[in-house]
């Protein structure tokens, strides 16, 4: 089964989702989560929670941050928050989290999320045997190594089909280390400032940056469109498609989720061609920031040219 997953932005977005099909959505906090287009505090969530449910559709939250001291003694309570709300499932990106889980014996299921740590059956397959229901692919792995990986996971994996690919994250403030260096004051280096860097002699790319409570985010020139790619995914058992809206608007990412959900229903239907990929493809480009490229990322590269 195709299982859609999505970020959310806020409530109303979260239902326009769910409404258009998808099947997961993806929040969490700031604080105990990475790269979230909205933090969702208790109050939200717990509502959140209830919709998601109510609409029979699940709902996984972002516990994959890295916790250091002055965190970790806070994950526990939140933890615990989350088994009340019984939620479906959290992504872990720290082995601390593990343990808390596992000596609390929390009734929270769990998918492993390490960012770009997860590129081979072993590591994913290791997280499965410590209890992991799934895990989340590293986006730099390209189509050549995944026909050899899908067949010995032993826990489904999930693949990023749309949205923004991170490239380097640091504990470190950049962006205003940056700002001080060149002695110019800067109140603000938010992801809604929209500030970003380009290439040496390379004015045309557009490398997203921002600083929020994890550090500082750095983002690939291009986001992600997956969309003619689907049925090899499909054929190889990877079916769990995620989509990121970090820095796409909130309705024209709910058109794009539309397209996505359509290119399922065809898939499953055995309805899908090459011509409904293309206006399908040609709808997500049509609903993307104009200061944001697509393409397919890692997926096309010859394995042996990934550093």
């Amino acid at each position: 089964m195709i299982n859609l997953i999505a970020t959310a932005a806020s409530r109303e977005q979260a239902s326009q989702l769910l409404a258009a099909g998808i099947d997961t959505l993806y929040v969490g906090e700031d604080y105990f989560g990475l790269r979230l287009p909205h933090s969702f505090e208790r109050a939200e969530l717990t509502e959140l929670v209830d919709l998601v449910h109510q609409a029979g559709k699940k709902v996984t939250v972002a516990v994959n941050a890295l916790m250091h001291n002055d965190r970790i003694d806070k994950v526990g309570d939140y933890l615990h928050f989350l088994a009340e709300l019984k939620v479906d499932q959290i992504t872990v990106g720290d082995p601390g989290v593990v343990y808390l889980l596992q000596q609390e014996k929390l009734p929270l299921q769990f998918i492993y999320d390490s960012e770009v740590l997860m590129t081979s059956s072993r590591q994913i397959n290791f997280w499965a045997r410590h209890g992991a229901i799934g895990a989340v692919l590293a986006r730099e792995v390209p189509y050549g190594e995944l026909v050899k990986l899908a067949p010995e996971l032993k826990i489904p994996a999930e693949v990023q089909v749309y949205g923004a690919t991170c490239i380097h994250q640091s504990g470190r403030p950049l962006v205003h280390n940056y700002f001080s260096f060149v002695q110019e004051h800067q109140d603000r280096a938010d992801r809604q400032r929209g500030l970003f860097v380009s290439a040496p002699h390379k004015p045309e790319t557009h490398y997203s940056i921002y600083e929020d409570i994890n550090g500082t985010h750095l983002f690939a020139n291009n986001d992600l469109n997956l969309m003619g790619k689907l049925p090899q995914l499909q054929t190889l058992g990877l079916t769990n498609w995620k989509l990121d809206g970090l820095f796409a608007g909130e309705a024209e990412f709910v058109t794009i989720a539309r397209q996505f959900v359509q290119a399922k229903q065809a898939l499953s239907a055995g309805e899908w061609t090459p011509d409904l990929a293309a206006t399908l493809s040609a709808a997500v480009v049509a609903q993307q920031p104009a200061e944001r490229g697509l393409d397919t990322g890692f997926y096309d590269i010859d394995p042996s040219e990934v550093q």
